[in-house]
């Protein structure tokens, strides 16, 4: 369903010079020259996501409420001077404009990422994707297989990756500072979970297009204040619950300064499971091999009503990060980092920086765009990441702790995971 004509579209881009031809053109642009960017999602998170590339020229915009949709292309037209083309359906844009863009924002809901990013990047555009990357452990890896097979800039958004204080933790901890690690704890208080099924819905608002809001997943009645804007993360036709909000945040800075992969086990602890709704609290324990002369790794997630008081004697704030080390403990969250016992690192002198300061994180995608230069979360690295979160809530649903072949998407020890590690897709929104 466009809402502007092809035809305008075209008549007033291009006379404002806006277009290349291919991604490939992109590539041999000079550094001053400018992306051409289309946007799926343009209200709340995705909000932001368009102000982190407004640098570039954005030249479409998708959405299905056509209030958000006009809000965002008015700000467009009133900083950039011109109107992008405005769709409902992605397919469509990206189907039908796919020549006169380099590159994709998808600020969606989570279900509808995997989708909106395999066919981007079929069509060769470069992709900057919110967390998690997917919705589903099988989509994950599909998205990364597709990327390197497209060789295009990728990059997930877990914007707090691009912080000074991750890195100096990431320093810190492969400096050897507090031994080597083989536990790891990971909890964020927040709670997206609870809730019942309507009896009955209600009339879908003349400004949502509703179908294409569901998308992939099963059809179900509209009802206000549920869904749409935000309460669909606690259902699991469209999100994941806090853990598939919030752990690749928090899950990142392990991953990253212990050089974490997929793990080999997992299983995990909450109330009742519920066929619709994601639990109000969760744990979840996973295992990691070891990496060369590092050690194996547990690390333990919790969330919502799941936190613990305390770890290891410290208390739990609201959201963070505990490292345990054979020579201390580490704890961390976006914006400061401890070490234990205190007496201990009284007078502890961090290591020299390795890691350099952050572009930005949305300036980081864009320079990949233009140049090559790499980002820090392309999916070649959030993808196992986004496995790794979404197996948690396949062995919560399943009831199992499973034995994970991650070459093969399979728990060996049982069939039951099976269902929860792919999903089925509603005619034309098929992730394969």
């Amino acid at each position: 369903m466009t809402v502007s004509t092809r035809r305008s579209f075209l008549q007033s881009s291009a006379a404002a010079g806006l277009f290349v031809s291919s991604v490939r053109a992109a590539r041999r642009r000079g550094a001053l020259e400018k992306l051409n960017i289309a946007c799926i999602g343009t209200a709340n998170r995705a909000a932001a996501d368009i102000e982190g590339v407004i640098s570039e020229n954005i030249v479409a915009l998708c959405d299905v409420d056509s209030r958000y949709l006009e809000r965002s292309q008015k700000m467009i037209r009133e900083k950039q001077g011109h109107d992008p083309a405005v769709f409902a359906d992605y397919r469509e844009m990206i189907d039908r404009l796919a020549d006169r863009f380099d590159a994709v924002v998808i600020g969606t809901t989570d279900h509808h990422h995997a989708p909106a990013t395999v066919r981007a990047i079929r069509a060769g555009k470069h992709v900057y994707c919110e967390k998690p990357l997917t919705h589903t452990v099988h989509e994950a890896r599909v998205v990364a297989e597709e990327a390197k097979k497209a060789g295009v800039a990728t990059q997930l958004g877990t914007q707090i990756h691009a912080g000074s204080n991750y890195r100096r933790v990431v320093e810190i901890i492969q400096s050897g500072a507090i031994g080597a690690v083989s536990e790891v704890h990971v909890w964020v208080g927040k709670g997206w979970g609870g809730g019942a099924l309507p009896s009955q819905g209600d009339p879908v608002p003349k400004h949502l297009n509703w179908d294409l809001w569901l998308g992939p997943a099963p059809v179900r009645d509209y009802k206000d204040s549920l869904y749409h804007p935000a309460q669909w993360r606690r259902w699991w036709d469209f999100g994941g619950g806090t853990l598939a909000d919030m752990a690749c945040h928090y899950m990142d800075l392990p991953f990253w300064a212990l050089g974490l992969s997929r793990p080999v086990s997992c299983r995990a602890e909450g109330p009742e499971v519920d066929a619709h709704a994601c639990p109000s609290g969760l744990r979840v324990f996973y295992r990691f091999p070891a990496r060369g002369s590092q050690p194996a790794v547990d690390l333990t997630w919790y969330d919502g009503n799941r936190l613990p008081g305390e770890i290891h004697g410290q208390r739990v704030p609201g959201a963070g990060v505990l490292f345990v080390g054979t020579e201390g403990m580490m704890f961390a969250d976006y914006t400061r980092y401890r070490l234990f016992p205190q007496e201990k690192f009284a007078g502890f002198t961090p290591p020299p920086q390795t890691i350099p300061p952050s572009v930005g994180h949305h300036r980081e995608w864009i320079e990949a765009c233009i140049s090559g230069t790499p980002t820090t979360c392309d999916f070649a690295y959030s993808g196992p990441l986004t496995e790794a979160v979404q197996l948690g809530n396949v062995a919560y649903r399943c009831g199992e702790a499973l034995e994970w072949d991650a070459e093969n998407l399979k728990a060996s020890n049982t069939d039951a995971a099976d269902r929860f590690i792919r999903k089925e897709y509603r005619a034309g929104w098929e992730v394969a």
